[in-house]
């Protein structure tokens, strides 16, 4: 089977997940060629294990001090530029389009009618999902945005929908928990706002991964570079972790165990949604803006439980490649039965 695998590269989550699902894909016998777009090629970091792959500009977001910039975004949008990326892929041989809400891909599949399947925690929200109830035009947008035949949403509950679990890659280090040491990714903050808030607690140790060329220490901050396995070791030996409210970091926060406080995007419903989920299940703390006594009161709280998550990967690969003749339905029960997913069990409204 040759699948062409579309990923959307305005955030890392969606990359982190790629990261998952190409080598089980390859396990199972797929050939797969990668397509990324969102974001600038040389902002691209650690994309060895994807070997040739492509890069397109498709859509992303402006950001600025923590929100979405609403018009800006649109101002940088090019539509000329994207019809052009369409017209110039070619899907000829291959047997599917696999889109983590990339949407170049997408429409390809669609206007040269290949089959497609949409796998992202974007495509949750072809649901019902708690935090979304003032959004109707939530799942409109969705299937605008990235049409596929086949949407394959993940989430940490079902919802009583076909939704998958987190495909998250399991932990490569192992867990501890370093006395004060505190995780921090506010990609979407301005660097010296989290100086601002987090200098005044000297009794931690903040690893900060931020948009820093070389190492370097401010206060009680240690500012890093991006580096994908720093990242994942910083990740197994902190206490908490302080970020947005990405998908993919928190999913991999709550499978480390670690407690959490999130500061969601403003303007961002995805993110908005988030928050009220992590904080209904009782995983993780939320603060809309900078707060002193939110954080100190998360920072003096212990630590989480690990959460053994199902192999997604290897099941959704599975189905893939095999012709997709499992309802959904039932794969979603397969993974949610798993019983390494104590979160099940806390209410979600």
């Amino acid at each position: 089977m040759r699948i062409l695998y579309g990923v959307q590269a305005t955030g890392n989550g969606h990359i982190t997940r790629a990261r998952v699902l190409l080598p089980a894909l390859q396990a199972a016998g797929a050939e797969v060629d990668m397509l990324f777009s969102g974001r600038e090629p040389d902002k691209l970091f650690n994309m060895v294990p994807f070997g040739d792959y492509r890069v397109r500009r498709g859509f992303t977001f402006v950001t600025r001090a923590g929100q979405v910039q609403r018009w800006q975004t649109l101002g940088q949008c090019s539509l000329s530029r994207f019809r052009h990326d369409l017209k110039e892929l070619d899907l000829s041989g291959y047997d599917l389009v696999l889109s983590d809400f990339e949407p170049l891909t997408a429409w390809a599949a669609r206007l040269q009618k290949v089959p497609s399947v949409g796998v992202a925690h974007q495509y949750a929200f072809h649901h019902r999902v708690p935090g979304t109830r003032l959004t109707p035009w939530l799942k409109s947008c969705v299937r605008l945005f990235a049409p596929v035949d086949q949407p394959v949403g993940l989430h940490w509950h079902h919802f009583n929908a076909p939704i998958l679990p987190p495909m998250i890659e399991p932990g490569r280090h192992a867990l501890s928990s370093e006395p004060g040491k505190i995780l921090v990714y506010l990609p979407f903050e301005s660097i010296e706002e989290t100086v601002y808030w987090l200098s005044p607690l000297q009794n931690y140790r903040f690893r900060v991964y931020c948009a820093v060329e070389a190492p370097r220490q401010v206060g009680s901050l240690e500012l890093q570079p991006f580096s994908r396995d720093g990242f994942q070791q910083d990740l197994h030996s902190c206490e908490g972790v302080i970020a947005n409210a990405g998908f993919g970091l928190c999913s991999e926060a709550i499978q480390a165990g670690k407690k959490l406080l999130v500061k969601p995007l403003r303007h961002q419903v995805e993110q908005s949604s988030n928050a009220v989920v992590l904080a209904q299940m009782g995983l993780a703390e939320v603060m809309a803006d900078f707060d002193m006594s939110t954080i100190e009161y998360w920072l003096s709280q212990g630590t989480g439980v690990p959460v053994q998550w199902p192999d997604v990967a290897g099941t959704l690969a599975r189905w893939l490649t095999t012709g997709r003749q499992v309802p959904l339905t039932l794969l979603a029960r397969e993974l949610w039965q798993h019983e390494g997913t104590p979160v099940l069990d806390r209410a979600v409204g």
